[in-house]
């Protein structure tokens, strides 16, 4: 097994244990907002990056960026339509509506700058967008663990082995292909109710903040400079700008206690 597949089969559905683990004892606010930092993306751009070399890895993280947009459109449907459907309407209509956004933004040709601002709008609109939810009663206790960590390795394979012929730009929407978004609040939504399903998205929200400085760091970054230092320097203002939006964005947490516990 080369070190490369050794990294796509085992760190990130290690780094979604520790982030389901993190959720049971603080809440989904606290995981929605963890799964946002760059835990699932930053892998398989790395992969990529040792795979297809650092300009195609740059391309990627350019298109990761503009593909939060369409992030933003899942998180925002789903929370809406989560009042009038259960779990499979409300995915289907939520991941119809990512990819007619990705559709629609892959026509779109914007400079890294350009793509960066207008994702920071989207996002301050997008945290004023969530609906108001009852809290929900105390979940049930599910076995949802090893479901969420194989749907995220798979997203990995699935992404780096198609990257040759999806190309850059595809192949950055995909690694934003919202997995971990759909197994996270499915199961909440099932196992706690709506407000717990909102509570995880809006918490996602706040972390897209510091996934977009994520990206355009990267991006630049992997153009003028090595590796290593790229990803270094891309997930510390990453790191900086995450703490921030969570301290001044984060709205009322669901308490632990009405968490899905799996």
């Amino acid at each position: 097994m080369t070190a490369v597949l050794a990294l796509k089969l085992t760190l990130v559905p290690l780094l979604i244990y520790l982030v389901t683990l993190a959720g049971r004892r603080w809440g989904p606010a606290v995981a929605g907002w963890l799964s946002a930092f760059p835990i699932v993306a930053g892998p398989i751009l790395l992969t990529l990056a040792l795979e297809q070399g650092q300009p195609f890895a740059a391309s990627a993280a350019e298109g990761t960026l503009l593909s939060v947009l369409a992030i933003l459109v899942f998180c925002v449907v789903y929370a809406w339509a989560s009042g009038r459907w259960r779990v499979a309407g409300a995915m289907l209509l939520a991941l119809s509506a990512w990819g007619l956004a990705v559709a629609v933004l892959q026509t779109l040709r914007l400079p890294p700058g350009v793509a960066f601002v207008l994702v920071w709008c989207a996002l301050l609109l997008a945290v004023r967008l969530f609906p108001r939810a009852a809290p929900a009663a105390s979940g049930v206790r599910r076995n949802d663990l090893p479901w969420r960590m194989l749907a995220a390795g798979a997203l990995v394979l699935l992404v780096t082995a198609g990257a040759a012929s999806m190309g850059p730009r595809l192949s950055g929407f995909f690694a934003m292909f919202p997995v971990m978004g759909s197994v996270l609040v499915g199961f909440a939504h099932a196992g706690s109710g709506r407000a717990s399903a909102v509570a995880l998205l809006r918490g996602m929200v706040c972390g897209f903040f510091g996934f977009s400085v994520f990206c355009v760091t990267l991006a630049m970054q992997l153009r003028h400079g090595g590796l290593g230092s790229a990803f270094a320097l891309a997930l510390g203002c990453a790191l900086v700008v995450h703490v921030a939006a969570r301290r001044m964005l984060a709205g009322p947490a669901i308490p632990p206690a009405s968490v899905a516990r799996g």
